[in-house]
């Protein structure tokens, strides 16, 4: 079976797996005050080009974002995020065990528009009744979104302004990250999100390491006491190098940058067969996801060879699904595919 289904069905390249063998039996300090993780820090500091910022390394995404927004939050407060947000759909409610609510907002490509932020924050206290209802304390959005599609930086720019005039802090989840910045047509960069949000993070488990999420926060505010907190909800790794390690690896030479764009090269490749072939896409992604709409009898053909991940039924006889591209897809794996969609 070649897997498609997700961006995290191998280990790690190879590299950190070397580094990590090469620095095995080195003792260091422990929870991330190593100097490993000082070097990490610095690299991802150049490549924000922001010097001022804190960076924390936390080991998995769900952590990462609870985490986050657990630290932000008033106990009377609510994350926004859009409806497919992945703190809405696949955190098992996590951010709601915090004792959160998600205020979330209608989307259908993955992404929450300026307009839709301040028409809810204006609603909010513009209702009477406000004290009886969840008050929006931030505002969560990933890139690229649950939907494979990417913010643009105007996008960025209007959401960050409307962001900072309601006293909103925008929060990026950047599991994804690195395939987001490899995109196509993609303007922005690290040093963009570094500016416009208050907080994201850079994306280690789906983007060549066995494991880890670097923290950026970029917001004064924010930073007072966040160890506390990654401490409090089980985050504190012991081995700390570990993570640190992994970062160090993928940015002191480019290789985040270099595993990102295979992964979207792959992916596109996937993405031109299914469109060549007459298939219509249910989002415009240019990112490592891609989602056909096929019909079933082409999918239980394909499911004999691939696996792949079920999306969403569009009617009787099609569902769109979605193909997964990953750092270490191997193209011959992309080309057996190509060949079987042409066949069809």
């Amino acid at each position: 079976m070649i897997r498609f289904e997700n961006d995290y069905t191998e280990g790690a390249h190879e590299r950190i797996l070397q580094r990590l063998w090469d620095t095995n039996y080195e003792q260091t300090p422990g929870y991330g005050t190593d100097e490993h993780c000082e070097k990490a820090r610095a690299y991802i500091r150049k490549a924000c080009d922001r010097e001022d910022i804190d960076v924390h390394f936390l080991v998995g995404g769900t952590q990462t974002n609870m985490t986050v927004i657990a630290s932000i939050l008033r106990p009377y407060q609510g994350a926004v995020s859009a409806t497919t947000g992945h703190i809405a759909v696949h955190e098992t409610g996590a951010i709601e065990a915090t004792g959160h609510k998600v205020l979330t907002l209608p989307s259908d490509d993955g992404k929450i528009r300026a307009e839709q932020v301040r028409e809810l924050y204006d609603a909010h206290w513009n209702d009477a009744t406000h004290e009886h209802i969840v008050q929006p304390g931030l505002v969560y959005i990933s890139h690229p979104t649950e939907n494979g599609t990417t913010y643009t930086k105007a996008e960025l720019e209007a959401l960050s302004k409307v962001c900072r005039e309601c006293g909103l802090p925008l929060f990026m989840d950047g599991a994804r990250l690195g395939y987001g910045l490899a995109a196509k047509g993609n303007d922005l960069s690290l040093a963009d999100i570094a500016r416009l949000c208050d907080v994201f993070y850079i994306g280690g488990t789906k983007v060549g390491a066995l494991f880890g999420e670097a923290v950026v926060i970029t917001n004064d505010a924010l930073k007072k006491d966040f160890r506390y907190m990654i401490k409090q909800r089980g985050g504190l790794l012991a081995k700390g190098r570990l993570l640190g390690i992994q970062f160090e690896t993928l940015f002191e030479n480019g290789l985040y940058g270099e595993l990102s764009r295979h992964a979207v090269e792959m992916a596109m490749m996937i993405r031109e067969a299914f469109v060549q072939k007459g298939f219509s896409l249910r989002y415009d992604s240019t990112t490592n996801q891609q989602f056909p709409i096929l019909p079933d009898e082409v999918l239980t053909e394909l499911g004999k060879t691939y696996s792949f991940s079920f999306w969403e039924k569009i009617d009787d006889n099609h569902s769109a699904v979605r193909f997964c591209t990953s750092w270490a897809t191997k193209k011959e794996n992309v080309e057996k595919l190509i060949e079987d969609i042409r066949a069809l």
